[in-house]
């Protein structure tokens, strides 16, 4: 099903296309480049203007209304990724340890962030020092995506 989105914005390599209604941000899409999309509300551009702002510097502390979503055991995993400061990574495993649960629990929750960037799913890897999966894909564009993703923030 196509997804309408409420602005896209360009980063180097892709695109991020975001979802939101008048008062929640509701999800961030990985997309392949592609034209820009004017933000079509105001929180829409207020999100754009906050995700530029971590594409000019990966420091950025995000403030956005973020929709509730997930269950209670995703919820903890992505409060725990949270807190992953830019420029760090985790693996699954620790994350798990922390969590008291399983490494591929933990990344099924991390493939089900709707909020990549903001609660930032790219900083958990994998044990053998790989980069794991990334959007519940282990391969093609969206590892690139995560390379990139990793390599701009160790830059900062």
């Amino acid at each position: 099903m196509p997804v309408n989105f409420s602005g896209i914005v360009a980063a180097p390599g892709f695109c991020l296309g975001v979802t939101c209604d008048d008062e929640w941000v509701e999800a961030i899409h990985f997309l392949e480049p592609q034209t820009e999309v004017a933000p079509q509300s105001p929180l829409a551009k207020e999100i754009v203007r906050q995700l530029r702002a971590w594409l000019d510097d990966p420091d950025f502390v995000f403030d956005l209304p973020l929709k509730s979503q997930g269950t209670p055991f995703q919820r903890r995993v992505w409060a725990q990724i949270a807190a992953i400061a830019p420029g760090q990574t985790r693996t699954y495993g620790d994350l798990a340890q922390t969590l008291a649960s399983a490494p591929r629990a933990v990344g099924q929750a991390c493939g089900a962030n709707p909020l990549p960037i903001i609660v930032p799913c790219h900083r958990v890897v994998a044990a053998n020092g790989g980069l794991g999966g990334f959007a519940r894909h282990d391969g093609g564009f969206l590892l690139d995506v995560k390379r990139w993703l990793l390599a701009h923030e160790r830059n900062s």
